[in-house]
């Protein structure tokens, strides 16, 4: 048929539903399935999402959009002088990218074929997305044959883009332009990119799974003693013990289909927490996040790349964040950090555990100076080598020598008839870890220098020496350098235990390492208390992250234990202690107006989200819309920052 021709059929079909029997059965279908839409029979322009939940629905497709991004670039440089555009929908037909020739792009705002754009059938009637979508393969769509007349100015083709292992549809390719532009390669065009994105996700698929297995593995020891599974980010059954989906199958039947857990297929990563404890109540999960990837990765948040399920109730919980026992060893993959400062704090202690050299471990109160230590000793010591912590600060100055060094018998009032050891001897072969050590008496301090010199102790009371091998391995607070301009510590001993220096960052500059540790610590307080894991609100988690934490992951842990006692199954800004709050409302966050009002803690939570969304639309207005410079000025993820706009309802011209 010619286009005349077409036209008289869509007319007459529109009047009285009649198709003439030569037409093509795929368009007569789809407007038969139009016409069942009463609502879009006048229908000018398709509908439109608003920004922020565009925003939304932009971040659930990062992972299509990414791998779009090339072939979209390339094909929108080829039809930028061809008179059409290049457009990326989801699987629902939503306008999620449009790239190609800025007249037709402006031109298809005025039926909404744009960013927001809704163009499946029930939406705006037979069209090449909806279309193919309803039919689940390529189609080409010209001028009349489109079902609302306003559409009829336009020639398109579409062809679905599926997943390359379970053949799920995740988007539609489209080539769009005016009608008189028409031209039938379009649809071989469409379907060539939709294949080049399928390639790109297909080897995402193999690249992502070999670097979870390479993470898991990584990681294994603090899963050793549980039953696993290990699930790529859609679901899929990567590893798994046998233990775990026997239990699978025989507790859940049916959750298990084919290599992949049902429930969990496709649905975001970020949602999978409350889906497994709402479907596999004995079950943790822990999402894993590419560490090579995470410096690379985009602001949608895409390093994300799986998760593992444990089943961990007939075992006794691995303490992690807590402070070890005297004699537990403690590895580095047990210590909880995926910000770049403390990936490279690890890269640090990997490569000092293979010098016997004394270590300085610098940092704040509270950052875990000791896990680091015991880290220390278990990549360089060798299996069942003593560790021996003592704190300098938590003795008086007359015990400190009779515990480092030990003593003979009569050595002093009170003293063991047979003598003792001191730290020292007990440590040989091993590693000395001296807390505090900014704390060791002057009068100590050359006894001790002349020990790590020599490789000899002698114990008070006795002038035999006695050989010994330790590595040590002292940790302050302090700034030690201070000390010794003060002469408060000995400049010759400070280089001698300073040999190496780590510092450990504090909770502060960590970044989201704040809210792994804090769901660790729920999880953790919640287990030792009975009580089903609880959840954090998204305020709760902002708080988090805008605190500055003086006291560090030991100020956290007394936090979420506070809150896990007094709260609920959702932790709410009601749970936070006050001082918390008003330290971030009256800082960071409501420090953008003067003296705020007095009035109860909900009050002050309403002024602070009026001055979060204060901010925000400030910082809009100055980089003129740009949401990847604004959340940088911001200082937060882009996806938080889509959170935000969702939440404070904003919309373009903001």
């Amino acid at each position: 048929m010619n286009e005349r021709e077409i036209r008289q059929a869509w007319e007459t079909f529109v009047a009285d539903g009649r198709v003439p029997s030569d037409f093509r059965q795929d368009i007569a279908a789809s407007w038969v399935r139009s016409r069942g839409y009463t609502s879009i029979a006048r229908r000018r322009n398709a509908p439109k999402l608003p920004e922020p939940e565009l925003y939304r629905r932009r971040h659930e497709n990062r992972i299509l959009l990414n791998a779009a991004r090339g072939a979209l670039a390339r094909t929108a440089d080829f039809l930028a002088e061809a008179n059409s555009m290049i457009i990326l929908t989801d699987p629902g037909g939503l306008i999620i990218e449009t790239r190609g020739d800025p007249r037709v792009i402006d031109s298809g705002r005025d039926v909404h074929l744009e960013r927001g754009g809704r163009w499946a059938e029930d939406d705006i009637g037979t069209n090449a997305i909806g279309t193919a979508i309803a039919m689940k393969r390529p189609v080409q769509i010209h001028a009349a044959e489109h079902y609302c007349e306003d559409v009829q100015r336009w020639t398109c083709a579409a062809s679905p883009v599926r997943h390359p292992i379970d053949q799920e549809m995740l988007g539609i390719i489209d080539i769009s332009g005016p009608a008189r532009t028409f031209n039938p390669q379009s649809l071989a065009l469409a379907v060539s990119v939709s294949q080049q994105i399928e390639a790109l996700l297909l080897q995402n698929v193999q690249d992502t799974r070999e670097e979870l297995l390479r993470v898991f593995l990584s990681r294994r020891s603090r899963w050793q003693n549980d039953e696993i599974v290990v699930l790529d980010n859609r679901g899929a059954i990567i590893h798994a013990t046998d233990a775990a989906l026997a239990a699978l199958s025989r507790d859940h039947p049916g959750m298990v289909v084919g290599r992949s857990i049902e429930p969990l297929r496709g649905v975001p990563l970020d949602l999978w927490r409350p889906l497994v404890r709402g479907s596999l109540p004995s079950a943790e999960v822990e999402i894993i996040d590419a560490a090579r990837r995470q410096a690379q990765r985009d602001d949608a948040g895409d390093g994300q790349i799986g998760a593992v399920l444990t089943f961990p109730s007939r075992r006794r919980p691995r303490p992690v964040v807590a402070r070890p026992q005297a004699g537990e060893a403690v590895a580095l993959d047990d210590i909880l950090g995926e910000s770049a400062i403390m990936r490279e704090t690890f890269e640090r202690v990997r490569r000092m555990a293979a010098s016997r050299a004394p270590v300085l471990i610098e940092g704040e109160t509270g950052v875990g100076k000791e896990l680091f230590a015991r880290a220390l000793h278990m990549l360089g010591s060798a299996e069942g080598a003593p560790f021996i912590p003592m704190n300098c600060g938590g003795m008086s100055r007359d015990l400190i020598a009779s515990e480092i060094f030990g003593y003979e018998k009569g050595a002093f009032t009170g003293a063991d008839d047979h003598g003792r050891a001191g730290r020292m001897e007990a440590a040989d072969g091993g590693t000395l870890c001296l807390d505090e050590v900014g704390e060791m008496p002057a009068s100590l301090q050359p006894y001790l220098l002349r020990v790590l010199e020599d490789g000899v102790v002698y114990r008070v009371g006795s002038n035999i020496g006695r050989s010994v091998n330790v590595r040590l391995v002292s940790m302050t607070n302090r700034d030690l350098l201070s000390e010794v301009a003060c002469g408060n510590f000995r400049r010759d001993l400070y280089y001698r235990i300073a040999t190496l220096r780590l510092a450990i960052p504090p909770l502060r500059e960590r970044g989201d390492d704040v809210l792994l540790i804090a769901g660790h610590l729920l999880h953790r307080s919640a287990r030792a208390m009975g009580l089903p894991m609880p959840t954090l609100d998204h305020e709760v988690a902002d708080v988090f992250r805008r605190y500055p934490w003086p006291g560090n992951v030991r100020e956290l842990r007394n936090v979420i234990e506070s809150m896990v006692v007094l709260g609920s199954a959702h932790l709410t800004m009601r749970e936070v202690p006050g001082e918390i709050v008003r330290a971030v409302v009256g800082g960071e966050v409501a420090g953008q107006w003067e003296d705020p009002a007095p009035g109860t803690a909900e009050d002050r939570l309403q002024q602070w989200s009026a001055a979060q969304r204060a901010v925000i639309e400030r910082e809009l207005a100055q980089t003129g819309g740009n949401i990847s410079l604004t959340a940088r000025r911001l200082g937060i993820a882009r996806s938080t920052l889509y959170a935000k706009l969702e939440k404070y309802g904003f919309r373009r011209d903001h």
